[in-house]
């Protein structure tokens, strides 16, 4: 019985070997199938996308920067430029393990310690001290894998650091160069390189607004970079695959020197005056096109950021006070209401609604001419005249003046200033805006006024681009702005005739601005005085005030117009109380810098007061 349960047993366990050793054969055959099948794929069907892969692996796409556009004054003159430097970075961690190890094979070699001083003491004498040797240590010294450190550096000097120290990097940056400093920089404003974008990016005042046309595209390049080390690019092997296109240039209408000169005077009289602030604005009297627009303060855009990076002289709109006369007398001489020796019974005092306006100074009912009620500003005449205009052909005439809409000029953040619209009047309203107040301006608003009447009675928007000059050299001019007329040139030759009384001297016969008059020309301007609102009660200050005047120059073929605003004057000096002065500096410069000639004969003497 033993033996047939063996002999039973034994045949099993051969057949069974047969049937495993077939199963592995067929699996064996079938893996050799399927491998020659993925074989064939890829040779045949993925090679072409494999290589690519492969080659992707081994190539590391990066930026070619496009070289930022200038800025140019009128003249040419570079006001803002970029350059080319480099920022230095370093591996601490890898640094310190390296020269460690390879010091403990060989004491020879140095530390990594004294490798590190070696660095920090050449970087210090190559840079003459702009990165401290101090500085580099603290950077070699951290305990992180990767650190910039430093001020951006020349170019040429970080070649040299990184060609006798590998383990320095040199990281490409742009930087931008402002030559003028603090000239014209609330105009021009900032840039500065933006990591996030591999440029450098407008930041404020038109680098922002011309970002587009200044900043150009970047290009494309490869570079073949070490097995397993993407960041690492192999010298010589880089190719251009789209290259940068460069930006525009952009040329301004503005005068750098005149600029120079205008800045530095307003700042001069805001301290002299106590005002809080000050603006100015110089335009072209026939073109509208702008040569200065500067603020008593302003920032250096290749320094720090820290204050007055606005451009108030555009941003920041007031009470013009008796500036704003000049609608009244212009719609009065078109409607044919009164001529300029209309004589009015001026008396000290006038009632609107519920209002009682008077003078500035204290009076009876005294015979001016309508000339004269510019001359001497007086609010009381001024109304007089504004009853018989009538509401609404004045807020028409305001609107053509351009009051309550932004000029266009293209600056940031302009401001519209404000005209009430008449639904909005209040019965009282019409005591108050004949006389500039109730509605606001800025400096730009206001000159461009009186341009108005200077040209003839065409307002012509004000521009501060002349031109964009492509990389080609192609010069696009900027187009020029559409004329409006106001008034006809009868009537802004009259009242530009008539703002001569302003800053007329003679006895009994003289203006509230002769501190403007210049010797030799004829000036034609107006004085301004309006109070501020008191945040405490919601009335009118009789402390604080806002100081303006607009003048033309020379008054018999006007060349230039200015415009100036000082933000409550606190100072015990006569020149708190006007601006006419400084209008007076700053024409006197206009006439010697443009060669402009003498007016052919003085001004005649217009009579303003009967007695």
């Amino acid at each position: 019985m033993v033996r047939r349960g063996t002999k039973r047993t034994a045949r099993t366990d051969v057949a069974g070997s047969g049937r495993r050793l077939r199963v592995a054969n067929a699996l064996m055959v079938l893996a050799l199938v399927l491998t020659a099948g993925k074989l064939i794929q890829l040779q045949a069907f993925e090679a072409g996308e494999l290589s690519a892969m492969a080659e992707q692996q081994r190539e590391t796409r990066g930026d070619i920067v496009a070289e930022r556009g200038s800025i140019v004054d009128r003249a040419g003159n570079v006001l803002a430029f970029s350059n080319e430097a480099r920022k230095l970075y370093a591996n601490p961690r890898d640094l310190t393990r390296t020269f460690d190890e390879a010091h403990r094979e060989d004491p020879t070699k140095p530390t990594a310690a004294e490798y590190k001083q070696e660095i920090a003491t050449y970087i210090d004498h190559v840079l003459d001290g702009q990165i401290s040797e101090q500085e580099v240590l603290d950077a070699l010294n951290s305990d992180v894998q990767f650190t910039y450190f430093g001020e951006q550096v020349d170019a040429s000097k970080a070649a040299l650091i990184t060609e006798k120290f590998p383990h320095i990097g040199a990281e490409y940056r742009a930087t931008r160069e402002y030559p003028a400093g603090k000239v014209g920089a609330n105009i021009i404003g900032a840039a500065n390189w933006r990591m996030d974008e591999n440029r450098v990016r407008g930041m404020i005042g038109l680098e922002s607004a011309m970002d587009d046309v200044l900043a150009g595209e970047n290009g494309v390049k490869v570079s073949d970079t070490a097995a397993g080390q993407s960041n690492l690019v192999i010298p010589g092997t880089e190719q251009v695959l789209d290259p940068a296109v460069p930006g525009s240039d952009v040329e301004l209408t503005i005068d750098s020197d005149l600029q120079y000169v205008v800045q530095q005077r307003l700042a001069d009289y805001a301290r002299k005056t106590g005002a809080a602030n000050a603006s100015a604005v110089v335009l072209d009297a026939k073109t509208g096109e702008v040569y200065s627009l500067a603020n008593d303060k302003t920032f250096d855009p290749g320094g720090s950021w820290d204050a007055n990076l606005g451009n108030p002289a555009v941003t920041h709109a007031y009470e013009p006070g008796s500036v704003g006369k000049v609608i009244t007398a212009a719609g009065a001489i078109e409607d044919g209401l009164v001529a300029p020796d209309t004589v009015l019974q001026v008396p000290g005092s006038i009632e609107v609604a519920d209002r009682t306006i008077g003078d500035a100074w204290p009076h009876g009912t005294i015979p001016l001419t309508f000339t004269g009620v510019l001359g001497k500003s007086s609010n009381v005449g001024t109304l007089m005249v504004a009853q018989k205009l009538g509401e609404q052909r004045f807020y028409d005439l305001a609107r053509k003046f351009g009051l309550g809409r932004s000029t266009g000029i293209g600056l940031p953040g302009e401001s519209s200033g404000y005209l009430p619209p008449p639904e909005e009047w209040s019965g009282s309203t019409f005591a108050n805006l004949p006389i500039g107040q109730g509605l606001s301006m800025t400096v730009l608003q206001m000159a461009g006024m009186y341009q108005t009447i200077a040209n003839d009675g065409v307002r012509v928007p004000p521009r501060v681009i002349s031109a964009e000059v492509r990389p080609d050299g192609t010069r696009v001019e900027a187009p020029e702005p559409e004329g409006v007329r106001v008034v006809s040139e009868r009537t802004a030759d009259t009242v530009k005739d008539m703002l001569r009384g302003v800053v007329q001297d003679a006895p009994q016969q003289t203006g509230t601005g002769p501190e403007a008059a210049l010797p030799g020309y004829q000036i034609s301007g107006k004085t301004g005085t309006a109070q501020q609102i008191d945040p405490e009660c919601g009335c009118y200050s009789n402390e604080k005030h806002w100081i303006t005047f607009a003048g033309m120059v020379p008054a018999d073929d006007p060349r230039f117009v200015v415009g100036l605003m000082l933000d409550a004057p606190t100072a015990e000096v006569p020149e708190a109380s006007t601006a006419a002065p400084l209008f007076h500096d700053i024409a006197d410069y206009l006439t010697r810098r443009y060669h402009i000639p003498l007016s052919p004969e003085p001004a005649p003497v217009q009579t303003l007061q009967l007695h």
